[in-house]
């Protein structure tokens, strides 16, 4: 995955160089009014792809920020959900253990019985 990575960076900036190589003519851009700025055309096409990229990178960071806040809240709730089931397997036990001292003793399986018959 990582040489699919660098080979399309490596043909994006190809491309770009290629680009400005081409289109070194000056142009103005209007950035407010009274405010203009005027520079090759490559330049500013270089320096418009660098914001681009940047946002870009803060909206990664932004997503796993995200990312991380939502895995803390299900790691939270699954933590919620085990000490329910946890404490529901305590109140089981106990049920269970109080219903095997109301049962009956079981007689025991080889037939012999504890009990003295006077013959």
């Amino acid at each position: 995955m990582r040489q699919i990575n660098f080979v399309v960076i490596f043909v994006i900036a190809l491309a770009l160089v290629l680009f400005g190589i081409e289109n070194t003519e000056p142009v103005i851009i209007h950035i407010a009014p009274g405010l203009d700025v005027e520079s090759p055309l490559c330049v500013e096409l270089i320096m418009a792809m660098g914001i681009g990229a940047v946002f870009a990178w803060v909206f990664s960071v932004w997503a796993q920020v995200q990312g991380y806040m939502t895995f803390g809240k299900q790691m939270q709730q699954r933590e919620l959900h085990i000490q329910k089931l946890e404490q529901d397997v305590q109140r089981y036990q106990v049920e269970l253990e109080e219903q095997s001292l109301m049962l009956p003793a079981a007689k025991p399986a080889n037939g012999d019985s504890d009990e003295a018959f006077a013959q």
